[in-house]
């Protein structure tokens, strides 16, 4: 039963009155919220809770992409690789490396490791590039040829990428140089699509958990990767291997269990209307799926995503944000009170958020659910503003119209 406090002559809801004053303009604001990410297409511990549950990867993927077939795809996927865009490529010298001018459409087997330490692919002249090795013993870089402006090091069954941070990344397939103007060189692993999917699963998803929900996840990463090379022809590369396409991890990511349900899987994807769907997923949707702007992305209760034993840690959250971060969020000033205005009503607690508004000492702004949580880094959009305790000075002077 909802409490209820008199003022004067006026009988106000305590729970209401609260929810509407706070937070606090001088304190943190405290926001609890429900899944991580955005909710539309798959939820990862939800695939989970799904294997738990004894469900197999095709009825994970037909819950979660709702009116889609099963298809096969081959072929290969471009990766660019977001830590290594500064400089040239350079890689560890191994036996059987060769070089491909993909401009002049040529193959040159490069010498035997022996003292050449590194090679690397460099820019040369205004859209060339140039292979040069490192010698061991006299510590200094020889030219070995030029080539056109698209090159890439291929052969070995791993080669080992030098960062300019220093690190060493393994990755199968061929590491490319490309030239995106400028003085500096990207690089590209042109890989397999299978392969590609052995540094991509174990990062999107935990290598411990059930053969089902890795194998729906291989599916829904294939699906994922191929949607988008359909997409990318006139560019140099199809994804990016950070959390902005999919996370990629190239040869050093790869696990026994990830590889097998990979294989499983192999080729498999999701079509609607005979093409690859926008396989979407994320780490938890709270409780219900969102809906998208495809007829397979649509809003219903999932119950699998808080299964009991999948280890989801999203399901609920609480987080605190600075005045100062409320308040630039708004921009309307000292923040007197905020609201959830409109939900989406299905799932728990109303379902998500929609649209916000603060009120504050110099006005008043709405803004969507999914803005808010951009502008204060919230795992979801699927927010609350619990009530704190009753502050009955406040109270009165709300009541009083002060």
């Amino acid at each position: 039963m909802i409490a209820a406090v008199v003022v004067g002559s006026a009988l106000v809801s305590a729970t209401a009155q609260a929810r509407e004053i706070e937070p606090d303009a001088a304190k943190e604001t405290t926001i609890s919220g429900r899944g991580f990410g955005h909710g539309r297409g798959m939820s990862q511990y939800g695939a989970q809770g799904a294997a738990i549950a004894g469900k197999s990867a095709q009825q994970i993927l037909d819950f979660y992409y709702p009116g889609t077939t099963r298809g096969k795809a081959t072929g290969s996927i471009r990766v660019r690789i977001s830590a290594d865009t500064t400089d040239g490529i350079r890689v560890a010298a191994v036996n059987n490396l060769k070089v491909r001018d993909l401009v002049r459409k040529k193959v040159y087997v490069l010498p035997k490791a022996s003292t050449r330490n590194q090679w690397s692919i460099d820019p040369h002249g205004e859209h060339g590039t140039k292979v040069s090795s490192y010698n061991t013993k006299t510590r200094k870089w020889t030219l070995w040829k030029t080539f056109g402006s698209m090159t890439q090091f291929e052969g070995a069954a791993v080669t080992s990428l030098i960062l300019p941070s220093g690190a060493v990344r393994r990755y199968r397939g061929g590491l490319r140089a490309i030239d995106v103007g400028g003085k500096h060189l990207d690089t590209v692993n042109v890989v397999s699509l299978e392969h590609y999917l052995r540094g991509v699963v174990p990062r999107e998803a935990l290598s411990t958990w059930k053969p089902a929900a890795l194998q729906a996840q291989s599916v829904a990463a294939r699906t994922y990767s191929v949607f988008h090379r359909s997409r990318s022809a006139k560019r140099a590369y199809d994804l990016c291997d950070t959390i902005a396409c999919q996370v990629y991890g190239g040869y050093d990511s790869e696990k026994a269990a990830t590889n097998a349900a990979i294989t499983a899987t192999a080729g498999q994807v999701r079509l609607y209307k005979g093409k690859p769907i926008i396989a979407e997923f994320s780490s938890s949707n709270g409780g219900a799926t969102a809906a998208g702007k495809v007829p397979y992305q649509v809003m219903k209760v999932d119950a699998w995503d808080a299964y009991p034993g999948n280890g989801n840690p999203n399901v609920t959250w609480t987080v605190t944000r600075s005045a100062a971060d409320v308040q630039a969020a708004f921009d309307v000033g000292a923040i007197r009170s905020l609201r959830v205005l409109r939900r989406t009503g299905v799932g728990p607690s109303g379902g998500r958020a929609v649209r916000v508004v603060a009120v504050g000492s110099k006005g008043t702004r709405e803004l969507s659910a999914d803005k808010l949580r951009g502008r204060l880094h919230l795992r979801s959009a699927w927010l609350a503003f619990p009530a704190a305790p009753l502050d009955m000075t406040t109270l009165s002077a709300a009541v009083a119209g002060r």
